[in-house]
């Protein structure tokens, strides 16, 4: 190969350095150090969300935890960010959502009593098993996200649900 001259005119990654390395090697070795620059960055941008339900009445099943990033699907578990459960063995039921980027996020809580993986509801709208939001808001008619988002920082965010029955 021949050496590319230096100048004012070429992009870093077309100059030669003083030793015997190709101006492609000088190229690879910068883009190598700034895809590992934005990756560490990327890496070092998480939290942990701790939510903890109370007011869970123990019996059988599990308290699922739908996550939501956004309006979008709110309320759709199969359109959650994530989801937790644990069992419904204690009045307090706690979980940790993990290496989240930091953000606004909305919890639906609720327990699964019969292990079905879905909250069920009586005449199509009325649950049937205990629920809640995160942030508890005050609602009449069908949920939203706004009322019911949390903004998630470093290095972690704890909020308190209620349970209904």
């Amino acid at each position: 190969m021949l050496p590319v001259p230096i100048s004012e005119g070429y992009p870093l990654f077309y100059r030669r350095d003083r030793s015997t390395r190709s101006h492609v090697a000088v190229g690879l070795k910068r883009v190598t150090a700034g895809a590992c620059l934005v990756l560490c960055a990327a890496t070092a941008s998480a939290a942990d969300f701790t939510v903890a339900a109370s007011g869970v009445v123990p019996g059988p099943g599990a308290i699922r935890f739908a996550l939501y990033r956004g309006p979008d699907g709110f309320r759709h578990e199969d359109r959650a960010y994530r989801i937790l459960s644990a069992p419904a063995d204690k009045a307090l039921v706690t979980v940790r959502f993990q290496d989240l980027p930091p953000g606004r996020y909305a919890v639906m809580a609720y327990h699964d009593a019969n292990d079905n993986k879905k909250l069920d509801l009586r005449f199509g709208m009325f649950p049937k098993e205990g629920w809640g939001l995160s942030n508890n808001p005050k609602i009449m008619g069908p949920p939203s996200f706004g009322p019911s988002a949390v903004t998630v920082t470093e290095p972690t965010t704890t909020t308190d649900i209620a349970i209904h029955y």
